[in-house]
Parts: structure tokens; sequence; C-alpha cells
């Protein structure tokens, strides 16, 4: 992807921020966009805080390997090389919008077997049984609970797996 850098005297950069909703470079791409007669490039939202900007300068085949990885996750190239300095710096993962997706899908159907899996005990712990159906039923309850220590696990070794990507050969 193109980039372009100019100056701007500080007053003139000030009225443009104040008519540029979205930030600049947004409002800036728009422009191009339309002085060309193309629609502008649609970007994934993303939240910001505040931020130092990095710049790299890439030698061609640096430049091409970095594109292939990032397209290859998902991610635009920043994404992608701010996941490796954060894996690097802080031990967080990074995961795809599919990735999160997936892991939130998978924690709201434990938090959900969680909760059944409460009501059931509760039932059990007020319900008056001859003592071999209530051991089959705190049996099938351990079962249970053995499955979804399994599944915590899995998704465990998913985050591990994902550090363990991000981090590389060291």
């Amino acid at each position: 992807m193109a980039m372009f850098a100019f100056q701007l005297p500080d007053a003139l950069a000030a009225k443009f921020d104040a008519i540029a909703s979205g930030g600049r470079s947004k409002r800036l791409r728009a422009l191009v966009s339309e002085a060309v007669g193309q629609a502008p490039p649609t970007r994934p939202a993303t939240v910001r805080g505040q931020s130092t900007k990095l710049t790299l300068r890439l030698k061609d085949e640096d430049q091409a390997a970095l594109d292939a990885a990032a397209e290859a996750d998902g991610l635009l190239r920043t994404e992608w090389a701010l996941a490796v300095l954060r894996r690097r710096l802080h031990g967080r993962p990074k995961f795809g919008r599919r990735e999160e997706l997936g892991l939130f899908a998978v924690q709201e159907e434990l938090r959900r077997i969680g909760v059944n899996l409460n009501q059931i005990a509760r039932a059990l712990n007020t319900a008056v049984m001859p003592g071999s159906v209530l051991d089959a039923e705190i049996a099938q309850l351990e079962a249970f609970r053995t499955e979804i220590r399994a599944h915590v696990g899995g998704l465990k070794a998913a985050f591990r797996g994902n550090l363990d990507y991000w981090e590389g050969d060291s």
C-alpha cells in the first residue's frame, strides 16, 4: 500500500482537522478517492487509544514476506507487526477476528454449561432420592466436569499455540 506524506502549516492543519471527521487519514483517503473517481477503500473499524507512530523501512523481499504473513493470518500488515511486538514485549496473544469470534462462542457456551450444571447441582441437593440414584447423578455431574475441564484445557492450548506462533524462532 502506498504512503503519501507532506507538511502543512499548523493553521491549515488545524482547519483540516476541524472538518476531518473520523481522522486525517480517513478524510485524506476519501479526498484522493473522490479525485480519481473511485469509492473510498473500506477499512475495518479499530479502537485506538493514545499511541506513538513507528515507521520502518523494509527491503522489498521483507515487505513481500510481511504482506504474505499478514494476509495469511487475515490481518493488516500493521496489525501483524504489532502482534509480534506485543507478544515479545508483553506476552499478550493476538488473534485474528475469525479466531476471536470462535473463542467468544466457546466462552459463551462454557458459561451456559456452567449455569446448567449449577442448576442441576442445586436440584440434586434438594432432591430426595435413593442412594444409588443420587450416586448415578453425581457421577454424571463428575463426567460433565471432566469434559468441561478438557474443553478449558483446549482453550488454554489455543492461547499457548497463539503465543508460540507470535514468539517465532528466538
